[in-house]
């Protein structure tokens, strides 16, 4: 098999279900996204997964989002640590949005060679609002 093609997924509201808002970069309050945790032990065996979000940047980000996956990947798998672990290396988290065959964001439009009016623009709202 091949190198892995690249699927580029946000965070908040799309793994992290985002619910309380916005409380620090290093503050994670929320449960996952249903069926998050089951899209991504699947995802990291077929992509190369990378979670790309603005909080990449912020200082202690990156491991409250690791510690966070851990311990719900711990949950998910029953209360063992090492599928966990074995998943979340799996998964990486850039600095910069990574060159993606495909990704999942709760605020992007896709775009089908058609710009959408300012109006639309406007009137977006992620799915869970």
């Amino acid at each position: 098999m091949g190198r892995k093609k690249v699927l580029s997924l946000d965070f908040d509201g799309v793994i992290h279900s985002y619910v309380s808002g916005w409380s620090g970069a290093d503050q994670i309050n929320n449960p996952p996204v249903p069926g998050a945790l089951r899209f991504l032990a699947e995802a990291v065996d077929e992509f190369d997964v990378a979670i790309f979000s603005t909080r990449n940047v912020q200082p202690n980000a990156i491991p409250a989002m690791q510690n966070w996956l851990l311990q719900h990947f711990t949950d998910y798998y029953g209360g063992v640590e090492d599928y966990a672990k074995d998943t979340l290396a799996k998964i990486r988290f850039p600095m910069e949005k990574p060159p993606a065959f495909v990704g999942i964001d709760d605020r992007i439009l896709t775009f089908e060679g058609l710009f959408p009016s300012m109006e639309t623009l406007k009137n977006f709202r992620p799915w869970n609002k």
